[in-house]
């Protein structure tokens, strides 16, 4: 945090030192500058078009959102460097372009930070094939209308300190709210496009402090572009490392909304978790694998949906004591080998209440309580406790019922043995539309296609399963 913060900073106090020097050169500026723009117009198109293949080729809309971002800088650097040469540009149009560069890319990279039940999010994905070529198109419109079009009021009012005022909030707002979800994230992953992303995003911020607070003609619009050139390359240079460390460029941007499920789990286990896993162990070691294996199996679905970072942490902590009101349930029942009566149904189904009244007394947040409230809940409306239906269960309790029944049904219990994986794959897909989310098992037949591996490793290890708490 130190690190982000001074490299955020340090730019900010320079550029305040060089503007109290007597040196502006103008004809420095317009000559050499040129080539500066035109560097870093050219690493934002490569960046959109590995990261707008990539995007397409693994249908992550999140990832579309970042190739957008880079394609917005790209094409309003093009204007914003080569209107001289066409004879249009003036100091406002100038201005205007590098502030439109900041503007549109901050708009994608704050879709790409939003969970993926967001309303907008949900709209634009349904899109996801056309958004592409659509916004290329909306570019070149927006820089020729700037260019050749767009009157004098419009100019002025883009280029007057009550129009640079609110676009730089938005700027601000848009780039902070990004760059503290990818942090969260990385803290999470430890993956370096995350990390080039968030310190991308924050220096486009220092370059907008200094775009609102620099004079047209200065030599420090060197400051500006400097910035501007150091977020492209550092995002260039994590995707070639990537791609060498992989191979694969498609393996290596995947990873982006993608962390290890472990270091979720261990970098947010609070003390009460870790005293609630404890007892749950205690009482019954089944419900300890069985909590362990449900939450890294809904982290990975939650992470192939596209869900924010917030939403993974209260995967992480809910997930692991989603079955915590079972504390209450007496042994005779829990492990009852027999079919139940109709009064011991009543206890189990009792258990999300008791779980969610225990779990709230110490500190739990409103959506890891919706996980162990809303686990058992059903998309038709026939599940329990609060006979919940379709979007009105939350969609971390969605995310995690398709875990919490894959891994009951491939786990053995005292009343019947495992099921084998194909067949707990064919109940889920029955299910489809009627207990599970239909979006929620498309995305988890498309992680068992993809991760055979891990999921062998996963059944395997039911047996030999350790505790998580050391």
């Amino acid at each position: 945090m130190l690190q982000l913060g001074l490299a955020m900073v340090t730019p900010i106090l320079i550029y305040f030192w060089l503007n109290r020097l007597v040196f502006n050169n103008s004809v420095v500026l317009h000559s050499s500058i040129i080539y500066l723009i035109g560097f870093e117009a050219l690493l934002a198109i490569i960046i959109f078009l590995v990261m707008g293949i990539v995007a397409q080729q693994l249908r992550n809309i999140k990832i579309l959102f970042v190739s957008l971002a880079y394609a917005s800088i790209g094409a309003m650097l093009l204007c914003h460097g080569f209107s001289p040469m066409l004879g249009t540009g003036d100091s406002a149009q100038h201005f205007i372009f590098a502030q439109l560069a900041l503007l549109l890319s901050s708009f994608w990279l704050w879709l790409s930070s939003l969970s993926a039940d967001h309303r907008l999010v949900r709209w634009l994905g349904k899109h996801r094939k056309a958004l592409m070529p659509v916004w290329c198109v909306l570019l070149v419109l927006i820089g020729l209308l700037i260019l050749l079009v767009a009157d004098d009021s419009f100019k002025q009012f883009l280029y007057s300190r009550n129009g640079a005022r609110l676009t730089t909030f938005f700027i601000l707002l848009f780039n902070t709210w990004t760059v503290y979800r990818h942090l969260i994230t990385y803290m999470a992953s430890r993956f370096s496009i995350q990390l080039a992303i968030v310190y991308g995003t924050g220096w486009m911020n220092t370059a907008q402090v200094i775009l609102f607070t620099l004079a047209p003609e200065a030599l420090n619009w060197w400051m500006f572009h400097g910035l501007l050139f150091l977020a492209m390359l550092v995002m260039m240079i994590v995707l070639v490392l990537e791609y060498r460390h992989t191979e694969s460029l498609t393996a290596s941007v995947k990873r982006l909304y993608r962390a290890d499920p472990d270091r979720w789990i261990q970098t947010y286990m609070t003390p009460s978790v870790s005293e609630l896993v404890k007892q749950t162990e205690t009482k019954d070691a089944y419900t300890a694998g069985h909590n362990y294996r449900v939450t890294v199996y809904a982290l990975k679905l939650g992470e192939e949906m596209g869900l924010s970072s917030t939403q993974l942490k209260s995967i992480a902590l809910g997930g692991l004591v989603h079955d915590v009101g079972k504390l209450y349930i007496p042994d005779y029942v829990l492990n009852k080998p027999d079919k139940l009566t109709q009064d011991e149904r009543k206890l189990i189904e009792r258990h999300p209440v008791d779980g969610y009244n225990l779990c709230k007394q110490v500190g739990f947040m409103v959506e890891e309580l919706a996980i162990i409230r809303s686990h058992h809940e059903k998309w038709d409306g026939t599940g329990y406790p609060d006979r919940l239906e379709g979007e009105a269960i939350p969609l971390v309790a969605r995310v995690t019922a398709v875990a919490d029944v894959y891994d009951a049904l491939t786990s053995s219990r005292s009343y019947r043995k495992a099921m084998t994986h194909e067949k707990a794959m064919s109940i889920i897909k029955e299910e489809s539309g009627s207990h599970f989310d239909p979006r929620c098992v498309e995305a988890w037949v498309r992680i068992v296609e993809e991760e055979k591996e891990f999921f062998e490793q996963m059944l395997s290890s039911h047996k030999n399963m350790r505790s998580i708490i050391s």
